[in-house]
């Protein structure tokens, strides 16, 4: 299936991001002089059916495929976004539904034939669930979907020394 294939070997999927990535972050002083609600109801359309078909895209609004190997993790059962459950079975399937493949296990696999293999460290925030059903481009381009923790005001990576 020519889906699993590109996320199997995600190099062309990761060039394809680095080139959207730099017109949408060009993109972004217009997305704000519209607005967020706006801009999202017009880019969401050409957005979402791409990324449905190819990632099962749920629409959270704060995409994180390049951080984890071009595979999506809300398509987890439980929606964790910073690995897997403590209930991956041996063989790497899901503990929820036995037949799938654990979603953490496939991304970190994917994520080591890309070059953002550090980012398997990235200890991602939770979903801001207002974004829901607005197109990530967007939210991405304004930095909205940027949402860190406490006091801080850049990504926490778990193999950092914090002093």
């Amino acid at each position: 299936m020519l889906r699993t294939y590109l996320k199997d070997h995600p190099w062309l999927l990761v060039r394809a991001w680095q080139a959207l990535s730099w017109l949408v972050e060009r993109l972004g002083p217009g997305f704000e002089r519209v607005g967020l609600e706006r801009a999202s109801r017009w880019v969401y359309w050409a957005e979402t059916p791409f990324k449905r078909w190819l990632f099962d895209c749920r629409s959270c609004g704060q995409c994180v495929l390049h951080y984890t190997g071009m595979t999506c993790p809300m398509t987890c059962p439980k929606q964790l976004r910073n690995g897997p459950c403590g209930g991956v079975r041996a063989d790497g399937k899901c503990e929820v539904y036995p037949d799938r493949d654990c979603v953490w296990v496939l991304a970190l696999q994917r994520l080591e034939k890309t070059p953002y293999r550090r980012e398997q460290f990235r200890v991602n925030p939770p979903v801001d669930w207002q974004l829901e059903g607005m197109a990530s481009w967007v939210t991405h381009a304004t930095g909205r979907d940027q949402v860190y923790l406490g006091a801080d005001t850049e990504p926490r990576y778990a193999d950092e020394v914090l002093t």
